[in-house]
């Protein structure tokens, strides 16, 4: 059985030294990956970098907080990925259209709803209706080239199920996708199986509960609760790397090699073997993004 990070970024410059080691480690360990464009240059590198290896596939896309130009630091992360720095792009689907079409490109994304990172100068509702006019052009596109899609959410989930709701309402995006570096609640999660949507989970629910939390007698964080509810046959694992790094790694750069403890963390939380979780989470992927391993 091999185990396959659904989501990470190997071809960012945070690897820009290493890249190739990166790969290879995680490659000899048996973990596949697939590495997530974010706009039309981080969407090409990633099917540049995909092509030259067997077990690693590409996503391109437009991630929402490169809709207008802003920095901002994630106090989270060590400090070479802490920055984050990004350019003004509107999503243009000539751009993409070439990309998406070799046959390493398994998804349309990442995109989405993102009402965390919104720059304070700028008007939120405008860029709010922004991100939701480019999320519909993105599906549009999606649909059109019958791909399935990585979505996006982060402080925006029943904003992004309503707008998901709508479209699929129409007949829309029959092959649906998944909401990545999953956070929301248990009955958000159900809302997205509802509409046939997968959700996958990162490092985020290795993480012990917060000194309040501990204090207050909770033993497991919230996300950790949902993970030990959801049907095993609607989640997947991901890094997000070089973000998120799970525990033991954490305060290290994160990569696909690491997956193997977001999965261990779904064993350990469902109370079933590792070997049950690598095997369902593999098929889901391959059924999904409709590849083989």
């Amino acid at each position: 059985m091999k185990l396959i990070d659904t989501h990470c970024h190997v071809h960012f410059n945070a690897y820009k030294k290493d890249s190739d080691e990166v790969i290879r480690r995680s490659l000899d360990a048996g973990i596949l990956m697939i590495t997530v464009g974010t706009q039309t240059d981080t969407s090409r590198k990633a099917i540049e970098v995909a092509n030259k290896y067997d077990g690693v596939w590409a996503t391109v896309g437009l991630h929402p907080n490169h809709l207008c130009e802003q920095e901002f630091m994630d106090p989270n992360e060590i400090e070479e990925i802490s920055t984050v720095k990004t350019r003004c792009e509107k999503f243009n689907p000539e751009d993409y259209r070439e990309m998406a079409k070799d046959p390493k490109v398994v998804a349309i994304g990442e995109f989405g709803l993102d009402y965390f990172h919104l720059p304070e100068q700028l008007d939120r509702d405008q860029l709010i209706a922004d991100q939701k006019e480019s999320m519909l052009a993105e599906l549009d596109f999606a649909d059109e080239l019958d791909l399935p899609v990585i979505i996006h959410s982060r402080d925006s989930h029943d904003d992004q199920i309503a707008l998901l709701k709508d479209y699929i309402g129409k007949g829309k995006l029959a092959r649906r996708g998944v909401v990545h570096c999953y956070t929301g609640t248990l009955e958000q999660a159900e809302k997205y199986f509802e509409l046939g949507f997968l959700i996958s989970f990162t490092g985020i629910i290795t993480f012990p509960p917060r000194r309040s939390e501990i204090s207050a007698g909770v033993e497991l964080t919230e996300i950790q609760e949902v993970v030990k509810k959801v049907p095993l046959d609607k989640i997947m694992v991901e890094t997000d790397a070089p973000y998120l790094s799970p525990v033991p790694q954490r305060g290290k750069r994160n990569e696909p090699a690491y997956v193997q403890h977001v999965a261990e963390k779904i064993a350990e939380l469902k109370g079933m073997s590792l070997e049950e979780v690598i095997e369902t989470t593999g098929n889901n992927a391959q059924k999904l993004f409709n590849i083989k391993f």
